[in-house]
């Protein structure tokens, strides 16, 4: 199996979309020895973080992951900072992409926009997620429309190096998620669902009570049309709500929509669904935020997996651009 590497900020909550789209893909389809998840703490601290509870967060992702279905005695799962070499290999990879390639990323211009406080990291953030791709040798990496910018730099990127210095990195592809998997916010269907807390009533969290989820789709925005179709264009919050139904059941979109006329049995089912596909993502989550202790565990067993791995690329890339040996 190719080696596949993704990681997550431990910032915001993670929410239906993250569950559909991605982590329950993961423990599906990833469960590898060369699969590396990565809770990415030096991406989150570009904007200023309250330190404590960033470090509540990043034990709550880790949770998270694990309560979708990982298994740590197969996968490699680590925090970021507890692998120096992605912050020295971020330094190369800085030297390497232009000025100009990092102006033009969409991410920097959007949460620049209006900010009192941009931090140098947050224009070089891209440089970063390169090293963290280039750093284990990754052949997919698992994107949303979101960041697929930031792939493309990686892959220029790594090509640069590479033609400057000789093969050092293998060129990483894009892996996109099923178009059944993308989940749209309920009161905002035109826009994804989010992990930012600008509209709490159309975000599902991973971790919501049932009766706030059932709330939460009973006000789900529909239309007055009162048609059930799949059509993005026409119909986005009944095409939502099909294909998050669709999603949570693991039927096709098609199937789904043939068997109802009213919009409202087909939210009412919607939420019942989904409650039933978190429900036991969040009964192993409270079992594992009983012992954090073992959380930890798990993730120092990761990092070294990963630290060892990350050494072999590092030392490859110093070797390459010229850097002396370490005694």
């Amino acid at each position: 199996m190719a080696r596949v590497f993704s990681g997550i900020q431990p910032s915001g909550d993670l929410h239906l979309g993250n569950y559909l789209g991605a982590l329950r893909r993961f423990a599906r389809e990833a469960q590898s020895p060369e699969s590396l998840f990565c809770i990415v703490d030096l991406h989150a601290i570009t904007v200023p973080q309250d330190p404590a509870e960033l470090r509540a967060r990043t034990i709550q992702m880790a949770n998270l992951y694990l309560a979708s279905g990982l298994d740590p005695d197969v996968v490699t799962l680590f925090v970021q900072s507890h692998v120096p070499a992605h912050s020295e290999l971020a330094w190369l990879m800085e030297c390497t992409a232009s000025f100009g390639e990092l102006s033009r990323m969409t991410q920097f211009k959007e949460k620049s926009d209006r900010r009192d406080f941009v931090s140098a990291g947050l224009f070089t953030y891209p440089a970063l997620m390169a090293a963290d791709i280039l750093l284990y040798d990754t052949a997919q990496v698992p994107v949303g429309d979101d960041q697929r910018q930031h792939l493309e730099l990686t892959r220029d990127v790594a090509m640069r190096f590479n033609s400057r210095y000789g093969d050092t990195f293998v060129v990483p592809e894009a892996v996109i998620p099923k178009a059944a998997a993308r989940v749209m916010d309920l009161q905002n269907p035109t826009s994804k669902m989010s992990k930012s807390t600008e509209s709490p009533q159309g975000t599902v969290g991973m971790l919501d009570e049932p009766s706030t989820i059932e709330k939460k789709f009973k006000r789900a925005v529909t239309d007055n049309d009162a048609e059930v179709r799949y059509d993005v264009e026409a119909k986005p919050g009944v095409s939502n709500l099909l294909s998050i139904l669709a999603a949570a059941t693991d039927r096709t979109i098609e199937d789904v929509a043939s068997g109802y006329t009213q919009y409202g049995p087909l939210k009412a089912d919607a939420a019942a669904a989904v409650v039933e596909v978190l429900g036991p993502v969040q009964e192993r989550y409270a079992e594992l935020a009983a012992d954090p202790a073992q959380t930890e565990k798990i993730l120092a067993s990761g990092a070294e997996k990963a630290r060892a791995a990350a050494a072999v690329v590092l030392d490859r890339a110093r070797d390459a651009v010229g850097l002396l040996p370490r005694s």
